[in-house]
C-alpha cells in the first residue's frame, strides 16, 4: 500500500550551516545531545537527526513502511531574516529540496519555501521552484511577520500561484498575541491552530480563494478549527454584509475545496474533517520529526477509521499522489 506523508519537516544542511555560522538572525542553542535548538516567539524546534540527516530519515521511512514524504521547511521560516538574506536562504533550501527529490525520488518530493517578507521575490522564487526545479508548489506560513496572507501585498503571489496551478500548503507560525501563549507550550498547542483557522477564513472572506480557483490549498493540522467552525462562518456570511462583500457563496463551500492533513491524532477529529470536506480531501500527515509529531500515530489514527479499505488507501497515499501528480 502506498503511504504518502504530506506533513513533515526538514532543515537542509545549507540552512543548518547558516545557523551555525551566524548567517541568520535566529537564536540557536544546543541541547545535551548536541542538537541545535532553533528559537522563535513562543516555541523552539530541536533539530534532531531526522530534521537534518536525509540518510537517517530515509531509514525511518523504510522502517515504518512510508513510501514518500513531502518535505517542507518549517518555523521560524526565512521570512524572519532581512529580505536579501531571506531570498538567498530560500533559494538554497529549494535547491536542496530539488536535489533530494531528484536523487531520492523513491522516497521524497518537496514543497518550496518562499522569502515571504519580499513578495516580489516570492513570485520569482515560486516560478523558479515550479518551472526550473520541478516542485509542485510551496508551503507558506499563516502570517508573515504578523501580516495576513490576505493582505494586498501578496496579490501578485496568488496570481502567479493560480497561473501555475500551484499546491499551496498553509503552515502556522507564531500569531499576533503570542505573549499570551508563552506558558505550557500554548503557542504551538493552541496558537498554531487558531492562526491557521484565521488565515484560511481571511483568504476566503477576502475573495482570494474565489478569484484564484486553480490554486490547490492545503491546511495543516487538520485545518486548525475550520471543520468545527465552518458553520459559524456561514452564519456570519448570512448575518453580516461585509462577510458577503467579496464572495458569492457561503465560506464553507470554498473551504470544502481545501485539503486537510491528519496531524490531529484523534480518529473522531479526522471523521469530522471527512464529513466536512470528503475523504478525497484528506491527506496523511505525521509532523515528523517534531516533538509532538509521530509517524506511528499517523498510521494508527488512519487505520482506526471506520471507512472502506479503498477510502483508507486514498487517505494514506492516493489522495496526495493525485494532488501532487506523483508517478507510480
Amino acid at each position: 500500500m502506498r503511504i504518502v506523508d504530506f506533513h513533515n519537516h526538514y532543515y537542509p544542511p545549507e540552512y543548518v550551516e547558516a545557523l551555525r555560522t551566524s548567517q541568520s538572525v535566529v537564536k540557536v542553542t544546543y541541547d545535551d545531545e548536541g542538537n541545535p535548538c532553533v528559537h522563535y516567539p513562543g516555541d523552539y524546534n530541536v533539530l534532531v537527526p531526522g530534521h537534518r540527516d536525509i540518510d537517517y530519515r530515509e531509514r525511518v521511512l523504510e522502517e515504518h513502511g512510508v513510501s514518500t514524504q513531502v518535505l517542507t521547511f518549517t518555523t521560524p521560516g526565512v521570512h524572519v531574516e532581512p529580505p536579501e538574506v531571506a531570498v538567498r536562504l530560500a533559494r538554497e533550501v529549494n535547491d536542496s529540496f530539488a536535489r533530494i527529490a531528484k536523487q531520492r525520488r523513491a522516497h521524497f518530493t518537496a514543497l518550496a519555501t518562499l522569502p515571504l517578507n519580499d513578495p516580489a521575490a516570492s513570485v520569482v522564487e515560486l516560478e523558479r521552484a515550479m518551472n526550473a526545479l520541478g516542485l509542485p508548489g510551496a508551503m507558506v506560513f499563516s502570517n508573515v511577520n504578523h501580516v495576513a496572507l490576505s493582505d494586498e501585498r501578496f496579490a501578485p503571489l496568488w496570481q502567479k500561484a493560480d497561473e501555475l496551478g500551484a499546491v499551496i500548503s498553509i503552515h502556522p507560525t507564531d500569531p499576533a498575541g503570542v505573549e499570551a501563549m508563552l506558558d505550557y507550550h500554548l503557542m504551538p498547542l493552541v496558537g498554531f491552530l487558531m492562526d491557521t483557522t484565521l488565515a484560511a477564513s481571511k483568504l476566503v472572506f477576502s475573495g482570494i480563494v474565489e478569484r484564484h480557483p486553480k490554486i490547490r490549498w492545503v491546511l495543516t493540522h487538520m485545518g486548525g478549527a475550520i471543520p468545527y467552525l465552518a458553520e459559524r462562518l456561514d452564519r456570519g456570511y448570512t448575518a453580516f454584509a461585509d462577510c458577503r462583500r467579496n464572495i458569492n457563496r457561503p465560506p464553507s463551500e470554498y473551504l470544502k475545496t481545501f485539503y486537510f492533513d491528519t496531524v490531529n491524532f484523534n480518529p473522531q477529529a479526522v471523521r469530522l474533517a471527512i464529513a466536512f470536506a470528503g475523504a478525497d480531501h484528506i491527506l496523511a500527515g505525521s509532523d515528523y520529526p517534531h516533538q509532538i509529531g509521530s509517524i506511528p500515530l499517523m498510521l494508527d489514527t488512519i487505520n482506526k477509521l471506520d471507512v472502506e479499505e479503498d477510502v483508507r488507501r486514498n487517505i494514506l497515499g492516493g489522495n496526495a499522489a493525485r494532488l501532487l501528480k506523483l508517478g507510480s
